[in-house]
């Protein structure tokens, strides 16, 4: 009886809670300075989603936040120096 009053509860809560929006980021169209104009959530999110995209696919599940910060520290870098370029090209030569 209590699960299923728990339930009922979980229900009415997220009920009447707005959907969240979808948001797609194209990240070959995203360009340096349009990066370093992120909130620093977002930039730190796309340091993560490059380190594992350009990651072996083989490699065991770990995460080296000192790599993943250098890594990220060097495309913010090269992106202050180029902000023309989008950022998969800047990512390739950093991330491989």
């Amino acid at each position: 009886m209590q699960a299923l009053r728990t339930l009922a509860i979980a229900f009415v809560l997220f009920a009447g809670a707005p959907a969240a929006q979808a948001q797609v980021a194209d990240l070959s169209k995203l360009s340096c300075k349009e990066f370093l104009t992120l909130d620093k959530d977002s930039i730190v999110l796309i340091w993560a989603w490059l380190y594992g995209y350009y990651s072996d696919q083989d490699a065991d599940p770990i995460i080296d936040f000192g790599k993943l910060t250098g890594q990220g520290s060097k495309l913010a870098e090269f992106c202050k120096q180029n902000p023309g370029v989008d950022i998969i090209r800047a990512a390739e030569p950093i991330y491989e």
